[in-house]
């Protein structure tokens, strides 16, 4: 039964060569793995190690409970540890680590959760609404889709969906949960689907952005991601790398900007003549632009479309 459980956690790691790449491996160095998922980024990196070690974060119990034992033949060079990335830099440290060598993200939503049913991220499939990456977590999409205010559901999905038909959806919403609890994905498409005009739908899903919104509400995925990469940065040692890949432009301008900033020597305002804040950069940019899928992983994985992979260097 175990086993049938771990071969369903499937996973295709995105940018993977791009990736292992971009953190330039030593044999004998420590990295991080802040979102371990499959383990399909983990599984590389580990085989590059000799006397180095890896740490892999992940909040998702089922991941670290498959994945451990998928990678279980790397004995002591891994260690699990279940916690949201963001508090990576104060554990690592509590483990009496001063510095690690690489550290890599990867902030899409794993294979595993969209294509299980009872996960309730997919529009997909029709299950309870739910969309919690760490199942122990209290706030799920049922609470944020039946008690969230009419302001707050507009407010997330024009937000984080940056769907332009934000009112007209939610309208829907709020007009069925009056009649009764809305408490599936598949009641939620339709509510969707009915809002938005036929002549607007263009390809895939049109719940795909309202489903991205509230998934970004339950789980917290932006709140405090700037301050945790700068944390990051702070944790790598000379040299060291941190990669990150996002699948979405709301995620990928917070590390874009962070990423500039710590780059940058000067970040004064350009209507002040001189310099005043006294700005060093403490990073180098390894790629001005992100790097993208080519088109070979494009025809393996349509996942990849939206991944954009951005590397800095810790000078």
């Amino acid at each position: 039964m175990e086993e049938t459980f771990i071969n369903n956690f499937k996973h295709t790691p995105v940018l993977l060569n791009e990736c292992l790449s971009a953190l330039n491996i030593k044999p004998d160095g420590i990295y991080v793995d802040g979102t371990l998922g499959g383990g399909g980024h983990s599984g590389e990196i580990l085989k590059r190690l000799t006397t180095g070690r890896l740490i892999a974060f992940d909040k998702d119990d089922d991941a670290l409970a498959s994945t451990s034992q998928k990678l279980s033949k790397f004995g002591d060079k891994i260690t699990y540890v279940k916690i949201d990335f963001k508090n990576m830099a104060e554990k690592v440290k509590s483990m009496g680590i001063e510095g690690v060598d690489g550290i890599l993200l990867d902030l899409g939503v794993s294979s595993y959760q969209l294509d299980n049913a009872e996960r309730g991220f997919s529009y997909r499939f029709d299950s309870r609404l739910d969309m919690r990456m760490d199942k122990t977590a209290s706030l799920d999409a049922y609470d944020v889709v039946n008690t969230y205010s009419k302001e707050d559901l507009i407010r997330i999905l024009y937000n984080y969906g940056e769907e332009s038909f934000a009112k007209a959806i939610v309208n829907k919403i709020i007009e069925a949960r009056n009649e009764k609890a809305i408490e599936t994905t598949g009641e939620l498409t339709r509510l969707i689907e009915n809002a938005i005009p036929k002549k607007f739908w263009g390809r895939g899903s049109v719940a795909k952005k309202t489903f991205q919104a509230i998934r970004i509400e339950v789980n917290h995925e932006l709140e405090g991601l700037d301050k945790a990469i700068n944390q990051m940065i702070d944790l790598l040692s000379p040299s060291g790398r941190l990669a990150i890949i996002t699948f979405h432009s709301l995620e990928d301008r917070i590390v874009k900007n962070v990423f500039k900033e710590r780059s940058t020597n000067c970040i004064c305002d350009k209507s002040i003549p001189f310099c005043v804040c006294n700005h060093k950069a403490d990073v180098i940019l390894v790629n001005k632009k992100p790097i993208e899928a080519g088109k070979e992983e494009l025809e393996k994985n349509s996942r990849s479309s939206s991944a954009k992979l951005r590397v800095i260097q810790k000078i």
